[in-house]
């Protein structure tokens, strides 16, 4: 996943842009970028690192402009070693375009191919926005050929990018001197909401990954875009709107719900939070069925993600909740770290047990996933060393047992704990663990639509291996896994290099 912003509005917005970037933080580490528009003119600044190391005084002098775009990447697909890779990205024509996209595309090499046999396009970079962004250009172009832009023609556009694109996407793109469109993949796979502030001098409108954003800069309207819509923002800063999918059925990721969203974020109508505490009350239920409730002394998170569940599960068993972890705030999310190696070494530097609180008691933790297993493992050992006697483990979500091929950095399952279907009892043992209890998917299904009843499916595939795209198939699988063994065996570069 990434985490994305467009704002368009009758102010400078380079400060505006630089603090949306903040709160969409832990939506990726890896780089940031912003690129404003002054006039007809572009300025862009990005490099790898995180928001507040990529951004100087004298860039955001730089930024000018009354619109503009940013990004904070998580990469999924491409080279996370280059800057090259790092958004938003640009195109000349038709007119300059500045891109931004969140998201994975499941069919990016032969789009790739497709563009460069048949529209005479060059992707210079290996990554699926690029594709995607010279998609939508060259779409544009066909359709101002002899015509001026309109909201019809940008919708027109945006219909072609749902009949050549597939997998999750959702993007903004900033056209110089015309306009802002943003528009979501039609199953709405990844978040993207939007919001209206009447400013002194004209309307502000904003797009971004997560409703805290919006709230954070006290936007009066909080929306989210439809599956398959795209909405298009004038020069007079009108809002028009269209569906443009033939098909759109909202299907969102329900792993953003688990661990990647903010707990004050809204998301599709689900508060993140709230469906967080109605997972630890799901759970409570099988952790019940599987360990007797009076062995636990105690139940604690493993912070930050998992702690509304963990609360809400404690409760319901009544038994004693305790913070036993310190967590060192300037550390990154480990999940999200490129690289198996560096996970495992930061889990010590990120999390510190208070050995009062674990001493000669049996422990419940609570997670909200168990993915590689990496962690845990280390978690669960530093349990004990702190002095617990038993380490129970729970999960917050079913057992991860499938690639997510949508924005989620799953790319094997022989990197996943559950990837070759082991069983609790081994998943246990290689954890260390006493007893390993994790989510049913029909209680994550159940929990996420007691939030809003109005949504029928939720992407699960990392857990069930069902593809809501529907073009995912074993050969598919196979070559991402073989592509990401290759990518591990490459040398890395020195700093001499």
């Amino acid at each position: 996943m990434c985490g994305i912003v467009g704002l368009f509005s009758h102010e400078p917005v380079n400060q505006r842009l630089y603090d949306s970037l903040l709160l969409l933080q832990h939506r990726g580490q890896d780089a940031a970028g912003i690129a404003t528009l002054d006039g007809l003119t572009f300025h862009m600044h990005k490099a790898m690192g995180l928001v507040r190391d990529v951004f100087r005084t004298r860039d955001m002098r730089d930024l000018l402009g009354n619109s503009g775009v940013g990004q904070v990447r998580y990469p999924t697909q491409g080279n996370a070693d280059s800057n090259e890779e790092s958004q938003p990205f640009y195109v000349n024509a038709p007119y300059g375009i500045m891109f931004v996209h969140n998201g994975n595309l499941t069919n990016a090499e032969a789009l790739k191919q497709e563009l460069y046999d048949s529209d005479r396009r060059h992707i210079n970079t290996t990554s699926d926005s690029e594709v995607l962004l010279n998609v939508f250009a060259d779409e544009l172009s066909r359709l101002t050929l002899n015509t001026k832009i309109s909201p019809e023609i940008v919708f027109e556009a945006v219909r072609g990018v749902h009949k050549r694109v597939k997998g999750a996407y959702a993007c903004i793109a900033l056209i110089a001197g015309k306009g802002m469109v943003a528009f979501r993949d039609p199953f709405g796979i990844r978040p993207l909401c939007y919001g209206t502030k009447e400013g002194e001098n004209g309307r502000d409108v904003i797009f971004a990954s997560e409703s805290d954003v919006l709230e954070a800069q006290e936007y009066e309207t909080i929306l989210n875009v439809a599956p398959g819509e795209a909405i298009w923002v004038d020069m007079q800063g009108e809002i028009h709107q269209a569906q443009c999918a033939e098909h759109a059925e909202l299907v969102p990721c329900a792993f953003e719900y688990v661990y990647l969203a903010r707990p004050d974020s809204v998301i599709d109508g689900i508060s993140v939070y709230g469906a967080r505490l109605r997972l630890g009350e799901y759970l409570a239920h099988q952790v019940a069925r599987r360990i007797p409730v009076d062995e636990i002394d105690v139940v604690m998170p493993i912070p930050d993600s998992s702690r509304p569940a963990a609360q809400q599960l404690a409760q319901r068993l009544r038994l004693p909740y305790r913070e036993g972890f310190i967590k060192n705030r300037y550390v990154g999310r480990t999940f999200i770290m490129p690289g198996q190696a560096i996970r495992k070494k930061t889990v010590r530097q990120k999390l510190n047990a208070m050995a009062v609180e674990f001493k000669d008691k049996n422990v419940l933790l609570v997670d909200d996933s168990i993915v590689r297993g990496t962690t845990m493992r280390e978690i669960v050992r530093m349990t004990k060393q702190a002095g617990a006697k038993k380490v129970f483990v729970a999960s917050a979500a079913p057992r991860v047992c499938f690639p997510n091929v949508y924005g989620i950095d799953m790319p094997t399952r022989a990197e996943l704990i559950c990837g070759d279907g082991k069983g609790d009892d081994e998943v246990c043992k290689l954890l260390e663990a006493d007893a390993v209890v994790y989510q049913r998917l029909e209680d994550l299904k159940a929990a996420l639509h007691d939030m809003n009843p109005a949504i029928e499916r939720f992407e699960c595939s990392c857990f069930d291996g069902e593809y809501v795209t529907g073009d995912v198939t074993e050969e598919y699988l196979a070559k991402l896994e073989a592509q990401a063994k290759a990518a591990k065996a490459k040398p890395k570069k020195s700093a001499e290099d």
